[in-house]
């Protein structure tokens, strides 16, 4: 049995459900003892939802300094809580701050990691890790054989435990001697893309240059906003000015895996489709009966989105209404 270390990430006053991913995760492999830890806050609030979903311990470092990411005083914090709880498994997200402070802390513990992974099993009590390749053309099954084991998750892929409301975790402040500070966050400037984060957004509507204009992306927010989705976008489109580069999806962009893709007017280029493949169902809405986004879709629909989109806009409200969802 192990003892696994979680890291919780916290934005808007709200834990990030890949935190809840990775405590899903670590009941999945079996762990004696799950301990979560959270960063910059010491908000007794979260200590419940964290027990529902399999913490048995809450670290809370209330430092003010860690309330905004920063990489110096995050990797000062989880090296000296991971010298004392010393675990046997450490996850966290394959978020922007996951990705950025774990190959940091690997290298100051001496220890391997294994990045953005889809799926965790155990065979002959061994943990399997299972990530993508080549852009998502392939996967490989990987595992550490000693030390301690590292990974981080790629947000939207481990399966949610059910929340068991009767659990309880133990509470416990730590302050970690953090110095030596070199960069500090001042002021956030957020560019909204909506109320849904779209690297954890269950649906997805995305638009490429067939999008046209700016004006012709409120069409694909009105069809967002109906299915509780997140809007995204292709590098095509980000670079045209009709979004903002926050919105995009593909391998220079955000790699996202929701319930459902809605790809309207964008081309599929091999760049986008690394970003959105493995999406569990994928419709795609283009002119082009040619275009290389049907070869991945699941569903396609060849006609111009500015009559398509509206009309599933009304469709899905008429459903709404009807099903009181």
């Amino acid at each position: 049995m192990r003892r696994t270390l979680v890291l919780v990430e916290v934005r808007d006053d709200q834990i990030r459900n890949v935190s809840f991913e990775a405590l899903s995760a670590a009941q999945n492999i079996d762990s004696a003892e799950i301990t979560a830890v959270i960063l910059g806050s010491s908000e007794p609030q979260f200590v419940s939802s964290l027990a529902e979903f399999g913490a048995d311990k809450v670290y809370m470092i209330p430092d003010e300094r860690l309330k905004q990411y920063t990489p110096d005083g995050y990797l000062q914090a989880l090296f000296q809580l991971v010298e004392q709880v010393k675990p046997d498994v450490i996850l966290m997200g394959h978020t922007a701050v996951g990705k950025d402070v774990s190959p940091r802390l690997a290298t100051k513990l001496g220890v391997g990691l294994i990045s953005d992974v889809t799926h965790i099993e155990l065979e002959e009590n061994e943990i399997i890790f299972t990530r993508p390749i080549y852009a998502g053309k392939a996967f490989q099954k990987k595992k550490i054989v000693s030390g301690t084991i590292f990974a981080t998750i790629r947000p939207n892929n481990i399966p949610l435990v059910e929340a068991d409301s009767s659990r309880n975790a133990e509470s416990i402040t730590f302050n970690p001697t953090i110095t030596d500070i070199r960069t500090v966050v001042k002021d956030i400037v957020q560019k909204s893309v909506g109320g849904v984060d779209l690297t954890e957004a269950k649906v997805i509507v995305s638009g490429g240059r067939g999008v046209k204009n700016e004006e012709g992306f409120k069409l694909l927010d009105e069809l967002a906003k109906v299915l509780g989705g997140a809007v995204g976008a292709s590098r095509g489109a980000c670079d045209a000015g009709y979004c903002d580069y926050s919105m995009q999806v593909g391998q220079t962009g955000k790699v996202v895996t929701p319930d459902l893709y809605i790809a309207c007017g964008i081309s599929g280029a091999i760049q986008h489709l690394a970003g959105m493949s493995n999406s569990k169902v994928i419709v795609a809405i283009n002119k082009d009966p040619e275009a290389p986004i049907f070869s991945v879709a699941d569903y396609g629909i060849v006609g111009d989105l500015f009559e398509v989109v509206p009309l599933l806009t009304e469709e899905f409200k008429k459903l709404t209404v009807a099903t009181g969802v």
